[in-house]
């Protein structure tokens, strides 16, 4: 996160934080909450989800995205969407209007289609900023001569171009005692056409139990997916950990066992939350009764 777009984010999450809390002070649900703080999110081309977010080699956006319900464990998710404004309302659509729990392609478009979502040409979610990061990205593998793809094995170096993250999480407490979450995001800059990561994966990239606890992950996907780490963190704190160690603790094992890097943010149902990354900055907020706090931890 360079620092010309610090205070972008601060506002994006802030945004987002206030959509949610209006729909939880009047006794919304989380879900509602969730969806509505996301969908702010993917608004808003600061964030790597909706409208702006990074290009595939083949210069389209492709979405993939996760709502789940901690209170029945219902969840929605789609994969690889090119041709709706919002990925999480797709996703809750999923939840609400389907026995499945996922679409991917065309399939999940056919269905948002459907149940009434407009579809769109996948123009309007492409912006000049990321068609210059896609051709400077390009054109620096080239003049490197270096593999588009990895840079090294999958299990111990990071893709060159995955140096940067922008999915967005959201979490809810509502009054009735529920959790939520979701995550949203365009993937990976530069990603094969058709490649899915770990966002809208249940349990690796997202998760919500009213017995653990509601997680959302950002970060390199491939690693985040062979931990189930959205999961493995809600798990721990269902063990008896607070959610602060557990995100730390996830986090730790993200790094020490596959040198991943990310940040997930954790919340249980008595209103405990983590947050925990391991990149240079990563923004965050939370809203309570008490108050607003919105930054970029580092």
């Amino acid at each position: 996160m360079p620092d010309d777009v610090i205070c972008a984010h601060e506002n994006g999450v802030r945004n987002a934080l206030d959509a949610g809390w209006k729909i939880l002070e009047r006794g919304g649900t989380a879900l509602d909450a969730i969806e509505a703080a996301v969908m702010v999110m993917e608004e808003d081309d600061t964030f790597d989800a909706g409208r702006g977010s990074f290009l595939t080699s083949d210069g389209t956006v492709e979405m993939d995205a996760l709502i789940m319900d901690g209170a029945t464990l219902r969840a929605g998710g789609v994969g690889g969407v090119q041709h709706v404004r919002s990925a999480i309302k797709l996703s809750r659509l999923v939840l609400e209007k389907s026995p499945h729990v996922y679409f991917v392609g065309e399939g999940a478009e056919r269905f948002a289609e459907e149940h009434g979502m407009q579809l769109i040409d996948n123009k309007e979610l492409v912006i000049d900023r990321e068609v210059n990061r896609l051709r400077e990205l390009k054109a620096k593998l080239a003049a490197g001569g270096k593999d588009t793809t990895f840079s090294g094995g999958q299990d111990d170096i990071h893709p060159a171009e995955m140096s940067s993250h922008d999915t967005v999480g959201a979490l809810a407490l509502d009054v009735h005692g529920n959790i939520a979450g979701a995550t949203s995001t365009g993937g990976t800059l530069n990603k094969d056409p058709g490649r899915v990561g770990d966002s809208s994966l249940i349990g690796c990239g997202c998760y919500a139990d009213n017995a653990s606890a509601a997680a959302s992950c950002t970060g390199w996907g491939e690693p985040i997916m062979k931990l189930v780490l959205a999961k493995s963190a809600a798990d721990e704190v269902a063990r008896g950990k607070d959610p602060q160690s557990a995100a730390r603790a996830a986090i730790a094992s993200l790094k020490t066992r596959l040198n991943g890097h990310g940040g997930i943010i954790l919340l249980d149902a008595q209103g405990r939350y983590g947050i925990a990354h391991n990149t240079p900055r990563m923004a965050w907020g939370v809203r309570s009764a008490e108050g607003a706090q919105v930054g970029i931890k580092r």
